[in-house]
C-alpha cells in the first residue's frame, strides 16, 4: 500500500514541525511549506516548500505536485499584541490573510483531491482565543475565531462526501510565539491556567494524529487543549 499523503503549513518550528515530526513516524508522506525556513524543515523527510500561505497562486503550484491528500493541517499562524487602535491596516491584513486566507487556499484545492475519493481528513489548528477573545490581539482573536467558524460550515459541507473537517483550539502552547514573555509575566500567566503549566508541541501533535485517526462520525468540532484555561 502507497503511505498516506499529509500536507502540513507552518512545518518549519513549534506545532508545525512537531506535527510533521509525529505524521513522519507514523507513516506519512509529507509536503511541508514554511515561511522562508527552509532549512528548519529539511531534517523532516518530504516535499519542501518556501512562501506564503496566503499567496493562492503558490498553494496551487504546491498542488499541481500532490497526486493525492489524506491530511491537510493547516497550521501556519502569526499573531501581533497590541492595542487596536496603534494596529496598522497592512498589519490587520496580514494577520488575517497568513491566519484565515491561509485556511480558504489550501482546503480550496484539498477538497478537489478529496471528494472524488470520497476519503480526507482537514485539521485546522486554531486557538482559544478564537472561542474566548483576548485583550490586545484583537486581530489574531478575530483570524481564529474566522477559522473555528469555517472549520464548522466546510464539515457540514463535506461531510457527505466522507471528509471530517475539526479544529485544535490551543491555549498557551511553549512555543516562539510566546517567548517575549519575561520570566515575570510567564509565571504569572502559568498561575491562570488550572494544569499549572503551558502546554507542549508534543501534546498537540498528539492530538492531530488522534483526530487524523479517528472514528469518521467525529467532524465539525472545535477541540480545546488548554489545561483547563477556558
Amino acid at each position: 500500500m502507497s503511505a498516506k499523503i499529509a500536507l502540513v503549513t507552518g512545518a518549519s518550528r513549534g506545532i508545525g514541525k512537531t506535527v510533521s515530526e509525529k505524521l513522519y513516524e507514523n507513516g506519512y508522506e509529507l509536503y511541508l511549506v514554511c515561511q522562508n525556513n527552509t532549512e528548519a524543515m529539511s531534517c523532516i523527510p518530504g516535499h519542501h516548500y518556501t512562501g506564503n500561505v496566503a499567496d493562492y497562486d503558490f498553494i496551487s503550484s504546491i498542488f499541481e505536485d500532490i497526486p493525492h491528500i489524506d491530511l491537510l493541517v493547516n497550521n501556519a499562524g502569526i499573531s501581533k499584541t497590541g492595542l487596536l487602535q496603534d494596529m496598522t491596516k497592512e498589519e490587520w491584513d496580514e494577520i488575517i490573510s497568513v491566519n484565515l486566507t491561509s485556511v480558504f487556499n489550501t482546503c480550496h484545492f484539498a477538497v478537489k483531491k478529496m471528494v472524488p475519493r470520497h476519503s480526507g481528513r482537514i485539521i485546522n489548528i486554531s486557538s482559544i482565543w478564537g472561542i474566548a477573545g483576548a485583550s490586545t490581539e484583537v486581530a489574531y482573536s478575530a483570524s481564529k475565531g474566522g477559522v473555528n467558524a469555517f472549520t464548522k460550515a466546510l464539515a457540514k459541507e463535506l461531510a457527505p462526501s466522507g471528509i471530517q473537517v475539526n479544529a485544535i483550539a490551543c491555549g498557551v502552547i511553549d512555543t516562539d510565539m510566546n517567548r517575549f514573555l519575561s520570566d515575570e509575566e510567564r509565571s504569572c500567566l502559568e498561575t491562570e491556567i488550572p494544569a499549572g503549566r503551558f502546554g507542549t508541541t508534543e501534546e498537540v501533535a498528539d492530538l492531530v494524529l488522534k483526530l487524523a485517526e479517528a472514528p469518521s462520525y467525529l467532524t465539525g468540532q472545535i477541540i480545546g487543549i488548554d489545561g483547563g484555561f477556558i
